[in-house]
């Protein structure tokens, strides 16, 4: 997590309506030259003055599509660090990409070090070596990573995924990547930061969480484990966890169904396997909002995600006689993403208007190059994958 200079006292000193009326009126000035993006997760306050709602790598694609289309030469993320990077990657060189709160980190982002990635490489490596092992690794990193991560997943031949797309991204890598397998040959995956999604999505493949994967502690030797373990896993997944999804738990599955008996739960990948297993659905964050927005009158749903979306999932299904309500009541709220407020934004488009650019982003270029690979490769991994879908589907419809 970076150091936010506090702010000056004005800002803190001024009431909500006036904090909204002094945004509206150098958004206004700012005109075209600036776009906001806000993520799922953020305060309907500030989601309010977004130009673009949507999931990180969703926001950073509109970002870069925007200032193409509209020369725009700002872009205010209302997100958490990683998203930034993203954006900054995206976009033409001559875009200032700006975070209102640098203390607007990601903790699951955070525990995948760019030294301990390395480290943990190598050692794969050498047991691999020492073992006779004919095969390849396959680095996969989510979404939810350093700019350093992604870099050093394109680096090494590696993707970066989605929890929508990890699926695809899986079924990519275990066939050899970019290069097809040769006879004889086997493909590990590092996956890291998420150890859940990359459990869930493998589990949903047929692979065994308890024999065929193991958990990398980046702090350990050998994350943990011994030589047998890593040879016999096909997945070595990152001890790394998102703070928010982690609070749901398996037993207020339970809860839920004994109070609602009809209830469907539904969960974000993120959320441990445990708790992913009792529930009806999985769905990444867009497609939690698609099955909300798609259900059927007199329908109740349980939510295990984010409460401030899931708070204006609720608000948006009520009046279609949808009945929804979080998981868990324990104040599962991304808390980094709730240190972008009124006062930082105000603050970042005052000094905008007065031509300084503040709490700006930057990836290093050599960085940028090797992530934009992976970036790139993901694109056009998922592009492949809805091609054949769509042939399946035609298939089938003609069989």
């Amino acid at each position: 997590m970076l150091w936010q200079p506090a702010l000056p006292d004005d800002y803190l000193a001024l009431t909500e309506d006036q904090l909204r009326e002094r945004i509206a009126a150098r958004k206004q000035e700012l005109g075209t030259d600036l776009v906001i993006l806000g993520h799922h997760y953020q305060q309907d306050e500030v989601i309010a003055f977004a130009d673009f709602t949507g999931d990180s790598f969703k926001l950073s694609q509109l970002a870069a599509e925007q200032v193409k289309k509209n020369n725009a030469k700002y872009v205010v993320f209302a997100g958490v660090h990683f998203m930034a990077e993203t954006a900054d990657i995206l976009t033409d060189d001559g875009v200032a990409v700006l975070l209102p709160d640098l203390g607007a980190g990601c903790s699951m982002a955070d525990m995948a070090d760019y030294e301990q990635t390395i480290e943990c490489w190598e050692q794969v490596q050498e047991v691999f070596a020492a073992n006779s092992f004919r095969g390849r690794v396959i680095p996969i990193c989510y979404m939810n990573s350093s700019a350093a991560i992604k870099a050093f997943c394109g680096m090494h031949g590696g993707v970066v995924c989605t929890s929508s797309n990890c699926d695809a991204i899986f079924d990519w890598a275990l066939a050899g990547g970019d290069t097809p397998l040769e006879d004889g040959e086997q493909v590990k995956i590092l996956f890291l930061p998420d150890q859940h999604l990359g459990r869930n999505t493998g589990a949903a493949a047929g692979f065994d969480p308890a024999t065929q994967m193991c958990l990398w502690d980046p702090k350990k030797d050998l994350g943990g484990n011994d030589e047998q373990q890593i040879l016999d896993s096909t997945f070595i997944l990152w001890k790394g966890h998102c703070s928010v999804h982690r609070l749901f738990r398996p037993e207020h599955v339970d809860e839920a169904r004994a109070e609602w008996p009809d209830v469907t739960v539904i969960a974000h990948p993120e959320c441990s396997y445990e708790l992913c297993q009792k529930a009806d659905l999985t769905g990444s964050t867009e497609g939690i909002i698609q099955a909300i927005e798609n259900a059927e009158p007199g329908s109740r749903w349980r939510i295990a995600t984010e409460v401030h979306l899931v708070n204006r999932l609720v608000n948006a299904a009520k009046p279609r006689g949808v009945e929804a309500r979080i998981l868990s009541e324990c104040q599962c709220l991304c808390t980094t993403m709730y240190r972008i407020d009124l006062p930082h934004l105000l603050w970042v488009m005052d000094n905008l208007a007065e031509g300084k650019v503040v709490n700006q982003i930057s990836v290093h270029p050599e960085a940028k190059k090797h992530a934009l690979v992976a970036l790139n490769r993901m694109l056009d991994i998922t592009a492949k994958a809805k091609v054949n879908a769509v042939k399946q589907v035609d298939r089938e419809a003609t069989a």
